[in-house]
């Protein structure tokens, strides 16, 4: 759920913060003042591509930072999403997104207050808010995205079709690289033969190139190392001024001081305990000093053995590691090559046992999506035909077990078909022309997918209820946990966020009201953000905003606030009658919210 959206020199919004609420938020204000900012802004935070076009005359950059709140599944993937990259989790569990733009052209991100990437911000996206533009969903609404919903509304469990098509795809593509490779291979059969024997013959040893580094710099400089691993044993234990020496007569006259003050005995065990120390140190040099010997012919060995590992690293490396990898590559290549035959039919094999269990898989997602068609396809068209539209709506799911037509998404094809009159033939969905009638099909697939297997009983409770409010002023800064300690409290539950952005275009009076309907009912369990223009759907609003534009001190300023009570009459009424508000009007609007608040 988006809980907080603040805007900083965006387009003409110098400075602004909008809290939401779970319910329905309605957006409204007069022609220009910049109602769809909110909603342009929004979209940047997931992963929209941004232009400095958007900086407000005279400053240097734009901000964009919103606070949102998830739980259930929503956030167990935000917090892998957080893992995947590094990224910490706040305190509070929320979700701190900021983006800024820059007027050179770059910009950041941060998430959680640390440095991210427009990417992590795409890979957000999905997990908390989806946009519904007017004409942006249908161009968006091509193959993946009507198995998507389908998907969505049946619940389908698309992962174990992915996995089936992947494991079948991956051994394809290993039989198809050994027959078209197999000319190729055998030209290259006596070069793998000596590059393997090569390999072998050095006997390498994971590490083997640093340990004998080590021993090389140790038996180069063997009389450096032995001369100074005898004087700091002879300072330190051997020598009459030696440490150990010095702490041992530091003991003596400590002990003396014991006699007499009690409180020296711990002074006393410290010194004991150094004494051993330095004692311990000084034996453990003097061992290393008698294992050094300078021998000149073991250090040219080393030195050969250290040239012939640098000359493989260079022709199969570039690591030790890399080289022994690269030896069991080429060994494994010749072991294809002398039982190619019987590779070859333990894959095929292996292929016709994947392809089986993919079908098995496809087959059963392909008859839950039809089974879920059929249920949809009628939720749908009750709820298009409640929008004042009198149509036949259909799924139409088509498999074809044809290779060709195998996917990670399974074997199917829906498509989305409508006849928006009587008498008309079926077209698909995104063939409508009426802007309006694309509006209201779009919300009625939304609301009926949305909605799910609750439509039904959700059609039997009554209009009405709003929904949780927040508690005024809670939050503070760019999301501060104390203010979302505050806000967690005010509502029930973290609600899924959906944002309409003038939907109701072409439409009015009967089925304006209806889309209002649709809309509270699919604010009941999500979070629904609606820029509006018609009364009929702002009088549906849990909560009202109203944008405003002014001039002041010579610059255009748009706000947004919360409005209520004897605002929120006002402006339906200027939404019903224009800039001249009547008693009439006002009246008009106040029977209107009562009706349907």
């Amino acid at each position: 759920m988006l809980v907080e959206l603040r805007l900083e020199n965006y387009a003409v919004i110098d400075n602004a913060a909008v809290e939401f609420a779970p319910g329905l938020n309605l957006l409204t204000g007069e022609t220009g003042a910049g109602k769809s900012i909110l909603i342009d802004a929004l979209a940047l935070l997931l992963g929209d591509k941004a232009s400095s076009d958007v900086i407000r005359t005279g400053a240097d950059r734009a901000v964009v930072a919103g606070v949102f709140e998830c739980e259930g599944k929503a956030e167990s993937l935000i917090e892998q999403v957080l893992e995947n990259n590094g990224l910490d989790a706040a305190e509070d569990g929320s979700l701190i997104v900021r983006r800024e733009i820059a007027s050179g052209g770059k910009g950041r991100v941060f998430v959680n207050n640390q440095p991210a990437t427009v990417a992590v911000l795409r890979q957000f996206a999905p997990h908390l808010a989806t946009i519904h533009a007017q004409n942006e969903s249908i161009l968006l609404f091509d193959g993946p995205a009507r198995l998507g919903l389908l998907d969505r509304f049946a619940g389908s469990e698309i992962e174990p079709v992915a996995s089936a098509y992947e494991a079948w795809k991956k051994t394809r593509a290993r039989i198809e690289e050994l027959e078209h490779g197999e000319q190729d291979r055998l030209r290259l059969v006596d070069l793998w033969m000596f590059q393997k024997r090569e390999i072998e013959e050095a006997k390498l040893q994971a590490g083997e190139d640093e340990r004998l580094e080590t021993e090389k710099r140790v038996l180069a400089n063997a009389e450096k190392i032995y001369n100074a691993a005898m004087q700091a044993f002879d300072l330190l234990y051997e020598g009459d001024a030696s440490t150990s020496s010095s702490l041992r007569a530091a003991q003596k006259q400590v002990e003396e001081l014991a006699r007499y003050e009690p409180k020296f005995q711990e002074a006393l065990a410290a010194l004991e305990t150094a004494r051993i120390s330095v004692e311990d140190v000084g034996a453990t040099v003097r061992d290393y000093a008698g294992g050094i010997h300078a021998s000149p012919e073991h250090l040219a060995e080393v030195e050969d053995r250290l040239a012939m590992l640098d000359r493989l690293k260079r022709k199969y490396g570039p690591s030790l590691d890399d080289v022994i990898e690269f030896g069991a590559e080429v060994g494994r290549k010749l072991s294809e090559v002398e039982n190619k035959d019987e590779i070859m039919s333990e894959l095929r094999a292996e292929l016709a046992k994947a392809g089986a269990q993919y079908l098995r898989e496809a087959r059963a997602l392909s008859q839950r999506r039809q089974n879920a068609a059929r249920k949809l396809e009628k939720l749908v068209e009750a709820e298009i035909n409640d929008l004042a539209m009198k149509s036949v709506f259909r799924i139409e799911v088509t498999a074809s077990e044809l290779e060709g037509n195998w996917t990670g998404m399974g074997i199917d094809e829906v498509l989305y078909m409508i006849a928006t009159n009587p008498g008309e033939p079926m077209r698909q969905l995104e063939h409508i022309a009426s802007g309006g009638e694309l509006s209201r099909v779009m919300l009625a697939l939304k609301v009926s997918v949305e909605m799910g297997g609750r439509a039904g009983s959700e059609k039997k409770r009554e209009s009405g209820g709003a929904a949780p409010t927040l508690p005024p002023k809670t939050r503070e800064g760019w999301g501060s946990p104390g203010g979302a300690n505050a806000l967690r409290k005010g509502r029930a539950r973290a609600q899924r966020t959906m944002v309409f952005d003038e939907i109701d275009t072409g439409i009015g009076g009967r089925a304006a009201e209806a889309v209002g309907k649709k809309l509270k009912m699919l604010a009941r369990s999500n979070q629904v953000l609606c820029v509006t223009h018609l009364p009929q759907i702002a009088t549906f609003a849990d909560h009202h905003y109203v944008i405003e534009k002014k001039a002041w001190g010579g610059r255009t300023r748009t706000s947004i606030r919360a409005i209520e009570g004897e605002e929120r009459t006002e402006e339906v009424a200027r939404m019903l009658s224009g800039a001249k508000l009547t008693d009439t009007s006002r009246k008009h609007a106040e029977q209107m919210i009562k009706a349907n608040g």
